[in-house]
């Protein structure tokens, strides 16, 4: 009896792979072939007229850039240069120093010959205290203000920056982040591009920096990672921003936008009480929130996507660093989801209930950890001897295949529409990566959101974690 029990048992988990991975290849499919047609249609649509006209236009709102910089000595001075080269009338910079205590404020202070100006606190301040505020002498860099913070955190440095902004729009990016001089132009275009419905947030991709060369702020040459770390998290992003995110968004479905590149309607993200800073996960948090709002006042809008390679970023190439990462962001994706677990099935949130959530739930979160416990269950039952070796055999090539498939339409999808890495050793590098990446990355981003989640669940204290920055490469 309990052999029978047992043989069915090991049935049933093979049923729920088998099932998992067959609708995981259908829905990575259908959103693949959405977000090609998306990016077509995208590039259709911007094909005809000059951007460049909305560089003066009197109509353009006014947008304030917001980058939290905690130890950020080696990319702040690069990073700033690169936003101050933006191509747009209206904007201002806002650099908040989250309490570094590196010399990321002294650098700033003497590249851009910053002066402490007099600043009165007020009484109801939501975040931490301002230890001051910096303008510079030099009228090149009037759009420039550095303030000078006790360390809060991200989220709470990104609120100082809500609170002392006074524009249409703001726009959060990381501080070893680059942008294009034409980011704004496009960022603006979509917020502008709807007639009926109210674009709360635009987000875009994500580029790899890592290796570029770049000087005083501007990316000179594109160049692939020497590291095979960054190489792999260049395909990643790839595939996870140009198909993925692209796919939601044509969906309208969209629930995260990159915290190093997303732009919203500071209006909006005032009346829900702006980021949250009891969690890692900000980012994706504070779309949840904003969606909701609008859900729940039956407000007509809509979350844009942007392809474009606008933002560049350093990612880590250290594996410690890395692991740090991952498992924040698995923290991050669990705080989100729990909070807002009423969304999940709910169809009074329409395709954000009944399906983004679901699939953040059951593939975001999940499926690293079914991952990780069908590893586990693999070796137990060959231990045993019991293992269905050919079974066992004909899944891992199926979604071994299914993975490199998935990656290598990825990296042509890249060549076909923007083709950054024009080389062709370079793109040989990147399908080999293709090969690669299941074997060799994959455990390691199963590994860290298994950690990840074990900290979130058991209460393991667990906080930002330590990232180690590493420089752009000069020209």
């Amino acid at each position: 009896m309990y052999n029978d029990l047992f043989q069915m048992g090991i049935e049933y988990i093979n049923i729920v792979f088998m099932v998992f991975a067959l609708v995981l290849f259908t829905l990575f499919s259908t959103i693949g072939y959405l977000s090609s047609r998306s990016s077509i249609h995208y590039r259709k649509k911007h094909s005809i007229g000059d951007i460049s006209r909305l560089v003066d236009t009197p109509m353009a709102p006014s947008i304030t850039i917001i980058a939290p910089a905690y130890n950020e000595s080696l990319t702040i001075v690069d990073n700033v240069r690169s936003l101050l080269a933006l191509r747009y009338a209206k904007y201002d910079i806002m650099v908040v120093n989250d309490g570094s205590r590196d010399d990321t404020l002294e650098r700033l202070v003497e590249a851009y010959d910053l002066v402490k100006k007099p600043h009165a606190m007020d009484s109801e301040w939501p975040s931490k205290p301002i230890k001051g505020i910096y303008k510079s002498t030099n009228p090149s860099f009037s759009r420039l203000t550095v303030i000078d913070k006790v360390n809060g955190g991200k989220s709470d440095a990104l609120n100082t920056g809500i609170h002392l902004s006074e524009s249409k729009y703001i726009g959060c990016i990381d501080a070893d982040c680059l942008l294009h001089p034409d980011a704004l132009l496009h960022v603006v275009r979509a917020f502008f591009q709807r007639s009926r419905k109210r674009v709360i947030a635009v987000g875009g991709v994500l580029r790899v920096a890592n290796s570029c060369k770049i000087d005083e702020g501007q990316l000179k040459e594109i160049r692939l990672p020497k590291s095979w770390l960054a190489r792999f998290q260049l395909l990643e992003y790839t595939r996870s921003f140009l198909l993925g995110r692209m796919g939601w968004g044509r969906l309208d479905s969209l629930l995260i936008i990159s915290g190093a590149f997303g732009f919203f309607d500071r209006q909006i993200a005032v009346d829900v009480g702006g980021f949250d800073t009891d969690t890692v996960g900000e980012d994706m948090e504070i779309v949840f929130r904003m969606r909701r709002h609008m859900h729940e006042k039956g407000l007509p809008y809509t979350i844009e996507y942007l392809p474009d390679p606008l933002c560049w970023t350093v990612v880590p190439e250290n594996l410690k660093t890395l692991v740090n990462q991952r498992d924040r962001w698995s923290r991050g994706t669990l705080e989100t989801l729990r909070r807002h677990r009423d969304m999940l099935f709910n169809p009074r949130f329409g395709r954000l209930g009944m399906l983004s959530y679901p699939y953040w739930f059951f593939y975001e979160w999940l499926s690293p950890l079914l991952e990780f416990f069908g590893f586990l269950t693999i070796i137990l039952f060959w231990a045993m001897g019991i293992l269905y070796f050919e079974f066992f055999l004909a899944i891992t090539l199926a979604v071994y295949s299914f993975a490199v498939m998935f990656s290598l339409y990825a990296i042509l999808w890249e060549v076909w529409s923007y083709n950054q890495y024009q080389r062709t050793k370079d793109v040989f590098l990147l399908i080999a990566c293709a090969f690669l990446e299941p074997i060799l990355f994959q455990p390691i981003v199963v590994w860290s959101s298994v950690q990840g989640n074990y900290k979130k669940l058991f209460r393991v204290p667990a906080g930002w974690g330590t990232q180690v920055r590493k420089g752009f490469a000069k020209a």
